[in-house]
């Protein structure tokens, strides 16, 4: 595994994004993510793809700076489709304040399309997911959901108002009070996507050494997607997923094995996932509430030793 002392973050940490030190006062993020549509729509599609990639380098306390594009498209198909999935994508890049700046394209029999991004940040102001520490207290950003509402809409089946409030969250940059994290104290980040909120919060207690406990009856989710977990619309990553983490997980027969199934569930541009200090949380949510952001108390680091994810219903 490579190693450098200008090296911050590298591969150990299972962490958003590489971090390379360039001087005392900037570091260099680097990320790339893409991946297939899950909405019909192209422009929305390359928003969700371009901001999946983006959060990355919000997950990590930095800006982004620089993306190009990465494209799979057919030869045969119509490429207004893929201007619009550019097009899209473009939107949240400048949204972000990020330049785009070139790109690739091959042909594919089935499109896909993200980006690799760039981004700084203060070698003092980086965060990362492996500093969360015991009475710390777990926040999210985001309802989880939207890998169950995907599943819907490819079978014909989500309702207009479900498929609305899934694609403003996965169009959602995390942004938001990113700037006022080192000020703050917290201690660790990392953002939801595809292992599931499960997979993500394994991460960060295995790298940080601690044990967490999720409060199952807190997680926030999505209008429809019990219902239609109920039904068996359930990615096929989110028993992926299960099979992976459950040696990591500790349920109780009291837990709702629907409830279960959401937490294992593949997401697509989520929210971030904070570990903050209990003496910073009056602080951090105010910050928050100015910035009319969303968040939701799920958590808590109860112990500096790493043991399976304990899983309660209530605090």
């Amino acid at each position: 595994m490579a190693s450098h002392p200008n090296l911050l973050v590298g591969l150990d940490t299972r962490d958003d994004a590489g971090v390379y030190k360039l001087n005392d006062e900037t570091a260099l993020i680097q990320t790339m993510d893409f991946f297939t549509p899950m909405v019909d729509d192209p422009f929305t599609f390359g928003q969700i793809a371009a901001t999946n990639a983006l959060n990355d380098i919000y997950a990590m306390g930095g800006k982004p700076l620089l993306a190009m594009n990465i494209v799979c498209f057919p030869e045969c198909e119509d490429f207004n489709i893929l201007k619009s999935i550019l097009a899209g994508g473009l939107s949240k890049i400048e949204e972000a304040g990020a330049f785009l700046v070139g790109g690739h394209t091959v042909d594919d029999n089935e499109p896909k399309y993200g980006l690799s991004v760039t981004g700084i940040v203060h070698p003092q102001k980086l965060l990362t997911n492996a500093n969360a520490r015991a009475g710390d207290v777990l926040l999210l950003t985001k309802p989880i959901g939207n890998g169950i509402i995907a599943t819907a809409i490819k079978a014909d089946l989500a309702k207009a108002e479900e498929y609305n409030e899934a694609t403003k969250w996965m169009t959602m940059l995390n942004k938001d009070a990113v700037d006022n994290f080192a000020d703050i104290g917290v201690n660790a980040v990392t953002d939801i996507t595809g292992f599931g909120l499960l997979g993500h919060l394994f991460e960060m207690a295995y790298s940080s050494n601690v044990q967490v406990k999720l409060f199952t009856n807190s997680v926030p989710y999505m209008s429809g997607v019990y219902d239609y977990a109920s039904m068996g619309l359930i990615p096929g990553g989110a028993y992926t997923n299960r099979d992976y983490l459950a040696p990591y997980v500790e349920t109780t027969a009291e837990i709702d094995p629907i409830i279960i199934d959401l937490l294992y569930t593949p997401e697509t541009a989520g929210g971030l996932l904070i570990s903050v200090p209990e003496d910073r949380l009056a602080h951090l949510i105010r910050v928050f509430d100015k910035a009319n952001s969303y968040f939701s108390i799920i958590g808590r680091v109860v112990e500096d030793a790493f043991s399976p994810i304990k899983l309660s219903i209530s605090k």
